[in-house]
C-alpha cells in the first residue's frame, strides 16, 4: 500500500486482530480465525445486509465466545481476527480462490467483484498479514517450551439441506496424534458424536492457519469445530469451554510428548 493510499480502517475502528492473555502461562495457544462479522466502515458492509452477514458465511458464530472462556480456564494466550472472513479470510491461503470470496454459500459478495489489485493489497495488509505477524511473534516467544496449537471453529448445523450428526469434529492436517488424543477424550461423553476430520479435514491448498502457525513449527496442532447451534448461546459457549478444559486437562500430559519441534528451524523463514 502506497503512503498516499487511504487506510482501509479508520482510525476509530478496532485493530485487524485481538490478543487475549498474551502472557498466558499454559501449554496451549489458541487462534479463532473467523471470529467476528465485521466489516470495514469504508466497504460499506460489502453490499450485503445484517441478516446476510449475521450468517455463517461471514464468520463462526460462537467461536470466539468459546475460545475467550478457554482461554481463561487454561490460561492460554489467544489471538482472535478482527474482520469477517468475506473481507478476507484469514484461514485461506492467498492464492486461493475463497481468500476474498465473490460469492459464499451461494450468497453474491457484490462489495468482493472485480476488485483492484490495489484494493485486494489493502485488504491483505492491513489485515491478513497483521494477524498472521501477530500469531508468529507470539508463537516465536515460546519457542524454546512446549506449546500446542488449537484453532477454534464453528460449522453450520445444516448444509445443503442435510442437517449435520456431529456435535464437534476434531481435525488435522499430516499428523493427527494430537487430534486422536482430543477426539477420544471429548468422545467419551457417549451423548455426543465426535467427527474425526469431519465436517471437514485440513488441506494445505483451503487451510492456511494449522499448516503454517502449527505442523508448519513442528507443533501438534488440531483445528476444533463445534456445530454452530451448540455454541450461538452464552450457555452453550460456557458448556463446551468447560467441555474442552477437561478434554485438554486430561491429554495434555501425553499431548505435550507429541511436541518435537525441528531441530534449528528458523522462525523467521517460515
Amino acid at each position: 500500500m502506497t503512503a498516499t493510499a487511504t487506510p482501509l480502517l479508520a482510525t476509530d475502528e478496532p485493530a485487524a486482530v485481538e490478543i487475549v492473555n498474551a502472557d498466558g502461562n499454559g501449554s496451549a495457544v489458541l487462534v479463532c480465525d473467523h471470529a467476528t462479522n465485521r466489516v470495514p466502515q469504508r466497504l460499506g458492509g460489502l453490499g450485503l445486509d445484517t441478516t446476510q452477514l449475521a450468517a455463517h458465511i461471514a464468520w463462526d458464530a460462537g467461536a470466539a465466545d468459546v475460545a475467550r472462556r478457554l482461554s481463561a480456564q487454561l490460561d492460554a494466550p489467544l489471538l482472535l481476527s478482527g474482520y469477517s472472513r468475506l473481507v478476507i479470510d484469514c484461514n485461506r491461503p492467498l492464492a486461493s480462490d475463497e481468500s476474498i470470496p465473490e460469492q459464499s454459500a451461494g450468497v453474491p459478495v457484490p462489495g468482493n467483484r472485480k476488485l483492484a489489485p490495489g484494493d485486494r493489497g489493502r485488504r491483505i495488509d492491513a489485515l491478513y498479514r497483521p494477524y498472521h505477524d501477530a500469531i508468529a511473534r507470539l508463537l516465536d516467544t515460546r519457542a524454546a517450551r512446549p506449546t500446542l496449537l488449537l484453532s477454534l471453529h464453528s460449522f453450520a448445523a445444516v448444509f445443503h439441506g442435510t442437517p449435520r450428526p456431529w456435535h464437534a469434529g476434531v481435525a488435522y492436517w499430516r499428523h493427527g496424534d494430537l487430534a486422536a488424543l482430543l477426539r477420544a477424550a471429548l468422545a467419551r461423553d457417549e451423548d455426543l458424536t465426535i467427527g474425526d476430520n469431519q465436517p471437514y479435514a485440513i488441506e494445505a491448498g483451503i487451510d492456511y492457519t494449522v499448516p503454517r502457525h502449527g505442523e508448519g513449527r513442528g507443533l501438534p496442532s488440531v483445528m476444533i469445530e463445534m456445530r454452530e447451534d451448540e455454541v450461538r448461546t452464552s450457555s452453550g459457549a460456557a458448556a463446551w469451554a468447560a467441555r474442552l478444559a477437561a478434554a485438554y486437562r486430561r491429554i495434555e500430559p501425553a499431548a505435550l510428548r507429541l511436541w518435537q519441534p525441528e531441530p534449528g528451524s528458523d522462525p523467521s523463514s517460515r
